[in-house]
């Protein structure tokens, strides 16, 4: 038993040897020939713009936190993420359903473009104006009620930044069914650079002339909304570069009831694992924003803000493989699903003890000494750098062959669990102090991630 088990993991070592000289060799080479070549190249892209999407991030984070100082960036962090709560009503899968159908569409001959995005297109306005107007009717209830906290301001702004990442999200999902991901890399250096710029800028006008916390925000927030914009207009003219000729000469194929039909179960089948993922990644900090004052959110976010940025950087050929999954069948499908997991889990366990060991001295150097108690809040979450990465390639599979509904059981389960969870573990710490109700959050999250990744596996072993 012991030999069988040593030659099976021998052979893997050898095929992983293999396969990372392939990689070399064809990027030496140059030689992007083949569903392959197309997955390295645009891994390389995906890559540079994550890379470019996450030292950006932190640096905007180290920015703001330090400026902000943890009770404000506390409330920074809430109102952001109650924001992005209702960005899911805009959302509802739509970026995911076009990439799956567009891209498919690309590989035809006979091709509707034109009709499937303008069906998608006039679905996407009606939810963005639904959900702008949800949390302008919602606002002060939120802010005043709810939290009693001083957001209300920054929540109107949202509005902005609703409307502005979903035309972004749209236009990036036009290019990457396309397989451009090369215009997306560009464009994610713009909006880092902007918002790096822009957005301390709101900051350090709103301590110079003492306004209050409820108006910086405010400020903080509609720079935000504007890098996005900014953003929105460069990628509109790489979309324009790319699909102008191909809808120019496109017949005028209207879609069949039947095809509306079909994209309409796949949106609807959608809208529970987005709106489920959307509730799943902010809850946390919409209920510890009920219990705790804003400086232990300010801990927690920066924690999970690190932790985030590592494990996209190591899941980050989920969103490349989405569209070459939709392409693949059979073994090749199983092979290419095979190896990125494995790849995966090998970075997740290298970043996983360097983050353990070093907890406390990144928390010093990239937020200060005011965010120290945030330290083995780090610890914590860094388990999910096991978790995250590894569900994003399965939820990108599920996406991809047209199973999303398989996923979004799972995932309805696991928010369901989160949420009671999170009300559990933090009313029952709270009397032990804040920072222990804070720490429930961050173990609550652990389990019902863990409970998310263990159902994905074992419904994709039953199938």
């Amino acid at each position: 038993m012991k030999s069988f088990f040593k030659e099976k993991i021998k052979k893997n070592v050898i095929s992983e040897e293999k396969d990372i000289k392939d990689i070399w060799r064809r990027i030496r080479k140059k030689d992007f020939s083949g569903n392959t070549g197309l997955v390295i190249k645009n891994s390389i892209y995906q890559f540079s713009k994550d890379i470019t999407a996450k030292v950006g991030s932190l640096i905007f984070t180290i920015i703001i936190a330090r400026l902000l100082l943890p009770e404000l960036f506390g409330l920074y962090s809430l109102a952001l993420s109650t924001i992005i709560i209702f960005t899911a009503i805009s959302q509802l899968g739509i970026n995911q359903v076009l990439v799956r159908f567009i891209s498919k569409e690309f590989g035809k001959k006979t091709r509707r473009l034109k009709a499937y995005l303008l069906y998608l297109g006039k679905i996407k306005i009606i939810l963005v104006f639904f959900s702008a107007i949800v949390l302008l009717i919602s606002a002060n209830y939120i802010a005043n009620n709810f939290y009693q906290k001083p957001i209300f301001l920054a929540l109107l702004a949202g509005v902005f930044y609703i409307i502005f990442i979903q035309i972004m999200r749209f236009l990036q999902s036009m290019l990457q069914a396309s397989n451009y991901f090369k215009a997306i890399f560009k464009r994610e250096i713009i909006f880092q650079i902007s918002r790096i710029i822009l957005v301390p800028l709101a900051v350090v006008f709103a301590i110079k002339y003492s306004l209050s916390n409820e108006i910086s925000l405010m400020l903080i927030i509609l720079f935000l909304a504007l890098s996005l914009f900014l953003t929105s207009l460069f990628l509109f003219f790489d979309v324009k570069k790319i699909y102008s000729k191909k809808l120019k000469n496109e017949k005028a194929n209207k879609l069949q009831k039947k095809q509306k039909t079909v994209i309409n179960k796949f949106i609807l089948a959608t809208i529970a694992f987005i709106l489920s993922g959307i509730f799943f990644g902010n809850i946390d900090r919409v209920m510890l924003g009920y219990f705790v004052q804003a400086e232990f959110i300010g801990y927690y976010t920066a924690s999970f803000s690190l932790v985030g940025a590592l494990a996209t950087l190591i899941g980050f050929a989920a969103i490349v493989v989405l569209p070459i999954f939709s392409r693949l069948k059979g073994k090749r499908l199983e092979q290419g699903f095979k190896k990125s997991i494995r790849i995966t889990f090998l970075f997740s366990i290298g970043t996983f003890l360097a983050t353990l060991i070093l907890a406390y001295f990144v928390i010093l150097i990239v937020y200060g000494k005011e965010y120290l108690l945030a330290t083995n809040i780090l610890r914590i979450l860094s388990l999910l750098l096991f978790t995250i990465p590894i569900m994003a390639i399965y939820q990108a599979y599920y996406i991809s062959q047209g199973k999303p509904q398989t996923a979004a059981k799972i995932l309805i389960l696991a928010t369901i669990l989160n949420i009671f969870l999170n009300y559990i573990l933090i009313t029952s710490l709270l009397p032990y102090g804040h920072l222990a109700a804070v720490y429930g959050a961050a173990i609550a999250t652990i389990i019902s991630q863990g409970f998310l990744l263990g159902g994905l596996i074992l419904k994709r072993k039953k199938k």
